[in-house]
């Protein structure tokens, strides 16, 4: 197992970074954009921002003694924009957010150690977090491939630019 502080502090990072890209790719969006209508088979952003925040706030809230499918969750209904609006959905993802990342910082060495479930089968700590940031990863795609494509033209780079890789070379 490596060094436990070293693998929670890299956890954190990562997590960071799929937020700030998330974020950007957020801020990018009009409200018709982040709430429309499905096209065919793809979900408005609303859709997987609200599931990514439910998901976050039920695997790791209580992380370490409960279950991580939690049963006041209602994960269907993270699928579904009735009644929602945009401040209502982005304040399911903060709280998210803020639960994995006050979580991940409070972790000590003994709990890597530590078996948790996720709807009743067993993961160690770290397979749970790696669990976790893949499913987050895979989601927070999404939302910026579906934010880039409604913005188009107008769409600010959230990370290097085409063609601008030379400059971001490391020195010969």
């Amino acid at each position: 197992m490596p060094d436990s502080a070293a693998l929670a502090r890299d956890l954190l990072q990562t997590f960071r970074s799929q937020k700030s890209f998330a974020d950007g790719a957020l801020a990018q969006v009009t409200d018709e954009v982040f709430c429309g209508p499905r096209a065919g088979e793809l979900d408005p952003i609303g859709v997987t921002v609200k599931h990514v925040g439910g998901n976050l706030r039920s695997r790791w809230r209580e992380f370490l003694t409960t279950d991580g499918e939690k049963d006041d969750r209602n994960r269907d209904g993270e699928f579904e924009l009735e009644g929602d609006d945009r401040a209502a959905i982005m304040a399911l993802w903060e709280a998210g957010w803020t639960i994995l990342f006050d979580t991940l910082a409070e972790l000590e060495t003994a709990d890597w150690s530590t078996t948790v479930t996720i709807r009743g089968q067993p993961h160690s700590v770290a397979l749970a977090a790696l669990r976790s940031l893949a499913h987050t990863s895979y989601h927070v795609g999404q939302i910026v491939h579906v934010a880039k494509r409604a913005a188009g033209a107008e769409w600010q780079t959230l990370s290097i630019p085409r063609g601008g890789s030379p400059s971001f070379q490391p020195p010969q």
